[in-house]
Parts: C-alpha cells; sequence; structure tokens
C-alpha cells in the first residue's frame, strides 16, 4: 500500500512556503530523517526530512509551488524491511536474526502499517499541558540526545534542541519532538496574544480602468515583511529622534585600521563599530534594551546584548541578528557581519540566525540620504537608522571648520520610552563616536 506524505508542522509561524528544491526523485529509497525537499519560508530555507523509510512513488509538488501546512507532497510506498531493521535496536537486545526469518508486527513495528506518513508519533498532550510546554530540565554540561540530522533540523526551525523532552529510549529526541515541542510553543503564543493583527486591508480600486498594469506576486520575503512591519506600525507609536554625530577623527582611525581587521576576514564599517557603541548604550539605559507585554502589563527587560543588521538583499530586507555584541571586538564584531551579510545574499540564513534580537541597525549611508523614519522591528522597542556622512561647516572657536558628521536617527516605542531619554540615548551614542575613549570611561 502507499501512503501520503503531507507537509508536516514545521516550526514556530510557519503556515506555508515555496519549493526551493526538490531532493528526491520518483522511484528513490528514503530512510528516516532523510531530507527530501527545501522550502523558503518567511526568511530561511529549510530542510524537510521524511519521517519514515519507504520509496517515493510519485512527487506532486513542483519547484516554486506554494505548500501549506498538511498538503500532500509525495506519495510513499512504505518499506516494512527497513523500518524493522532501523527498530530492531529499540526492540531487541539480542542478535539480529535473518532477513528471512519471519517476524510478528508487534515485535517489529510498533506503530500500525496504515499510519499515515504526516501525523506525529508522539502522543497529543492534553490541553492543559499546552500553556505553557513543559520543555526538559537542562542540567549544567549536559548534552542532549540527538542525531545531528535532528539537531540540524531544530537549528533551522529555531528551536532549542536543549529544551525539547525527548520520547525515546532515554530520553533520545526525534524530529518528531521537535515537531511537537514547536506546536506547542505556537500554541502558548496564540494563548498569550490573542487574535492580534496588524490593520485590515482596504480593497483597492481597479486600476486598468485608467491605463495598463501589470501584477506580480509578492515573494515570501516581501510578503511577510508587509505583514509583520503593518502590525508594528499599527501597533506601536513610534517617535523618532534624530540627531548628528561628529566622525572626523573616527574616520581616520577607521581607515587606518581597516587593513587589519580585513586581514582578520572582516570589513571594518560605520555599522561594526555601532554595534559595539549600541551594545554599551544598551547597558547605560535598559529601557532601549526591553519589550513590552500587553497581555500583561509588564517590561520585560533583558540582560543579554544581541544586535540585529539590516541587510538588503535581491529578494528582500533581511536581519540577522548578532549575539552577545557586548562580548566580542569590534574586529569579531566585522568579522561576523561579514558572514552573516554574505549568508544573507546567498539565501544561506537559518531561522535561529535571524532570532533573539533586542535592537536593530538599518544604515543607507551607501545609497544615500539625509535622515529616515526606520520602522521597529517588533517586539523590540527602539531601531538606529543611519545616512550618509557629508562633510559640514561646524562653528568652532569662533570660526568654521570642515567636519565629517554622520545623520542619525531613532524610532522608539513611546509606550515605555519618553522623548527626553531617547534625546539622551542617541547624544550618549554621538559621543560615543566623537570620543571613543568615552567607552573605557
Amino acid at each position: 500500500m502507499t501512503i501520503e506524505f503531507k507537509l508536516p508542522e514545521l516550526g514556530e509561524n510557519i503556515t506555508s512556503g515555496r519549493v526551493a528544491n526538490i531532493l528526491v526523485k520518483e522511484g528513490q529509497t528514503i530512510r528516516k530523517d532523510d531530507p527530501l525537499l527545501e522550502l523558503e519560508t518567511d526568511k530561511a530555507v529549510i530542510e524537510v526530512p521524511a519521517e519514515r523509510d519507504g520509496i517515493v512513488k510519485e512527487i506532486k509538488i513542483s519547484v516554486g509551488g506554494e505548500v501549506l501546512i498538511g498538503e500532500t507532497l509525495f506519495v510513499v510506498e512504505p518499506s516494512e524491511t527497513a523500518e524493522s531493521a532501523a527498530q530492531k535496536p529499540e526492540t531487541q537486545t539480542e542478535e539480529a536474526a535473518p532477513e528471512s526469518a519471519p517476524k510478528t508486527e508487534t515485535e517489529d513495528k510498533p506503530e500500525p502499517k496504515e499510519e499515515p506518513l504526516s501525523e506525529p508519533k508522539t502522543p497529543e498532550p492534553p490541553a492543559e499541558t499546552l500553556t505553557p510546554p513543559a520543555p526538559r530540565e537542562i542540567k549544567k554540561g549536559e548534552i542532549a540526545p540527538a542525531a545531528p540530522s535532528v539537531r540540524r533540523f531544530a537549528r533551522e526551525i529555531g528551536i532549542d534542541i536543549n529544551r525539547v523532552p525527548g520520547t525515546g529510549p532515554g530520553g533520545r529526541i526525534s524530529v518528531d519532538d521537535v515537531k511537537a515541542y514547536s506546536k506547542l510553543l505556537n500554541k502558548q503564543r496564540a494563548l498569550q496574544s490573542g487574535a492580534a493583527a496588524g490593520v485590515q486591508a482596504e480593497a483597492l480600486p481597479d486600476f486598468s480602468r485608467w491605463g495598463e498594469t501589470e501584477h506580480q506576486p509578492m515573494n515570501r520575503v516581501r510578503e511577510i515583511t508587509a505583514k509583520h512591519l503593518s502590525y508594528a506600525w499599527s501597533t506601536i507609536p513610534h517617535v523618532t529622534q534624530f540627531d548628528k554625530a561628529d566622525i572626523t577623527d573616527l574616520e581616520a582611525l577607521r581607515k587606518k585600521y581597516a587593513p587589519r581587521v580585513e586581514a582578520a576576514g572582516g570589513k571594518l564599517t560605520v555599522t561594526a563599530i555601532l554595534l559595539k557603541v549600541v551594545a554599551s548604550a544598551l547597558k547605560a539605559f535598559p529601557r532601549f534594551n526591553a519589550s513590552v507585554d500587553m497581555v500583561k502589563n509588564e517590561i520585560i527587560f533583558k540582560h543579554y546584548y544581541n544586535i540585529g543588521v539590516a541587510v538588503d538583499t535581491e529578494r528582500g530586507l533581511l536581519v540577522p541578528v548578532i549575539k552577545d555584541a557586548d562580548q566580542k571586538s569590534i574586529t569579531e564584531l566585522s568579522v561576523e557581519l561579514n558572514e552573516v551579510s554574505r549568508k544573507a545574499r546567498e539565501r544561506k540564513l537559518s531561522i535561529e540566525e535571524m532570532q533573539g534580537g533586542n535592537f536593530s541597525i538599518s544604515n543607507l549611508g551607501g545609497i544615500g540620504g539625509t535622515g529616515f523614519t526606520p520602522v521597529i522591528n517588533s517586539p523590540e522597542v527602539a531601531i538606529l537608522g543611519i545616512s550618509r556622512a557629508r562633510t559640514e561647516p561646524v562653528y568652532r572657536d569662533g570660526t568654521f571648520v570642515p567636519r565629517l558628521m554622520l545623520p542619525l536617527s531613532l524610532s522608539y516605542d513611546h509606550r515605555i520610552i519618553d522623548g527626553a531619554d531617547a534625546a539622551r540615548f542617541l547624544r550618549w551614542i554621538c559621543e560615543a563616536l566623537e570620543e571613543p575613549f568615552l567607552l573605557s570611561l
């Protein structure tokens, strides 16, 4: 008999995706956890693994097509012999018998033959356990018992493998365990946030009445970005503070030490320097390193410093996150920034690499402009915009002198940040750029 392999639940807020690549052919034998296809979600490409052994009899999708959770992807003929061999170590301790020896279904096949491929083997927990999900207890120095393929899958969908409770022998974690835990997290978030959504879309007129038109579908990144920013703009009261930093001396230092950073594999840019400056500023102004929970009426202060950096790609804007920016040198930050920017443009970023940000930086200086009002990346509460530096006359000691001035724009969430705090925060950043020695003080 054949069974349908349907797109399973993959991770938090993932409801669909586009097929980026099909990794198997009709007639090919597959093993449990083998990658079957690459699925492009909002900002990452995820490998979807097989959930059992078998032979691919029919492929029902095509590259570039949109697929939903629960949609049939492949028709597969289960391989009972392969399944029995895979399960035997878990059900028997004696030496394996020859293939010709008959085995009963209860010995070698704990699951019934007709079980749909898309259904997880982990039993659904009762409703009362959905909020909150119960993660496994992590002991110091403990490593989660999971295969490399399972670790990779958890990493790609943004799940901490160390928090997943395993249902296998000795607590071993399977792909199904990761999916079940991700599903619980989704339900927990839904219960906490309710049915919050962005502004309701308004119907458009028929533009063809006035001339020729062309309709092009949004790519996945643009579609999710539009929804996320609409939500952020409609729920966060934005205010933008502007200032300018004199980076004349800093630019001379940047050019002087750029070759040293390039030798280490990075590129010494203003953005890389600002990563270090902003990390220090967040420690001095903790309200900018927080999130607002309107469901519980709480402010969540974070004691780690992860900073997202907007990267312009052919598919749209991606925001990889530099983790623990306060613990890294400017050279280390330059190298990491160069690496994640390359991965973003090559579509190799994982979801995990775009999660966990506390604050964002958007630099448009390489393109131009004198200033802009960046939109806050919810659930963060502030974002720093950088425009192109220009040489301007500055009045000093009774005369005008040419100085290189860098325009900065700080958008902030007025629910927890007041205007005076924003002005002090941005001026602190300006002074740190003008007098780098102040960072040490």
